[in-house]
């Protein structure tokens, strides 16, 4: 397994100084969501560098071991809007030129049922032909983020899209789906690409019925759940999702980063 974390829990951080954080705590990539205090990454990029080019050449020049995993867009595949479309083609054009493999979409929708399914697979056609017509190597990946929180809501999506790349959020499906990380890993392992973490304790906060806190400080049982992660071999990004964008509250990510590695939650 490799570590990451998203800069959603450093939104205000330049892209220079949020790789400087995870070098610091030997992190070995981060998830690009917020840079410079907003989650237009398109429009960031091309303010601070001018060109999907001119980006890769600086990021291959400036000497740092850590990766940029993937970069977040907003689209929903559950009947994205049409602005949404094209911030994900803006999106995936930045990530081709960096060489990163994935663009992480949420998957939308409010019960998972019959039309939501189908909603998703027809945006999952749309951008495979996107894909096609501009011979990308970057795809997406879909974050269990909206709807699907368990193990059999994930199931409906891979049987529509059985060659979709699932971004699990591991936190969801305990927290929001009442379901046991480590059977719904076993259940859907072979599409997950990427693991969200994180802790909380149920104590209501302004936008959850519950409360997110630093790793180790709340319930969530990452001990199993790395623990089958390990037995099954799994090589991809655990990743701990500190959401202090949408949680100033939160402790910086400094904080939560030493917190991750005292409690070996990596």
């Amino acid at each position: 397994m490799l570590h990451c974390f998203s800069s959603l829990g450093c939104p205000e951080s330049s892209l220079d100084e949020t790789l400087a954080l995870a070098e610091k705590h030997g992190v070995s990539a981060v998830e690009l969501r917020s840079l410079g205090g907003s989650v237009d990454l398109p429009a960031y990029f091309a303010a601070r560098f001018g060109s999907p080019e001119q980006l890769a050449a600086y990021v291959r020049d400036c000497g740092t071991p850590v990766r940029i995993a993937a970069l977040g867009s907003s689209l929903h595949l559950v009947c994205p809007t049409p602005e949404e479309r094209d911030q994900l083609i803006a999106f995936a054009s930045w990530a081709e030129a960096l060489g990163i493999p994935w663009v992480r979409v949420f998957d939308g929708g409010r019960l998972a049922d019959a039309a939501e399914i189908a909603a998703a697979a027809e945006t999952m056609r749309w951008w495979r032909e996107e894909r096609r017509r501009h011979s990308w190597q970057v795809d997406i990946m879909i974050e269990t983020h909206d709807s699907l929180w368990t193990a059999a809501a994930i199931g409906r999506l891979l049987a529509a899209v059985p060659d979709a790349a699932i971004l699990w959020d591991a936190h969801h499906t305990w927290r929001k789906g009442a379901e046991d990380p480590v059977a719904t890993w076993s259940a859907i392992r072979p599409r997950v690409v990427h693991v969200h973490v994180k802790d909380s304790v149920d104590v209501p906060s302004a936008r959850h019925p519950f409360t997110y806190v630093l790793p180790g400080d709340g319930g969530f049982p990452i001990a199993p759940l790395l623990a089958a992660l390990r037995g099954d071999g799994y090589a991809g990004f655990v990743s701990l999702e500190w959401e202090r964008m949408w949680h100033p509250y939160l402790p910086p990510l400094d904080e939560a980063l030493a917190a991750a590695t005292a409690r070996r939650w990596w």
